[in-house]
């Protein structure tokens, strides 16, 4: 039951910690017109949506998996 407990208070840190994250996403940001993961051109429509990003959805849905695997969640 604790481990149980520990693990949603760990994802629950987690997903706080990406809110916080996103809040203080600079809106004025140049995005990159490649992604720094593929080299493949980033879709405008994902460098408006998101600004200053620099990896396609692909690559950074892929690096936030990564992450998430080596935190244990």
């Amino acid at each position: 039951m604790a481990e149980l407990i520990d693990e949603a208070n760990e994802r629950a840190e987690f997903n706080i910690s990406i809110a916080i994250a996103n809040a203080r996403i600079n809106h004025d940001a140049v995005s990159a017109t490649h992604c720094k993961g593929c080299g493949e051109p980033i879709p405008e429509k994902r460098r408006v949506a998101v600004p200053g990003c620099t990896m396609c959805a692909y690559c950074k849905s892929d690096a936030e998996l990564k992450l998430k695997q080596e935190r244990g969640l």
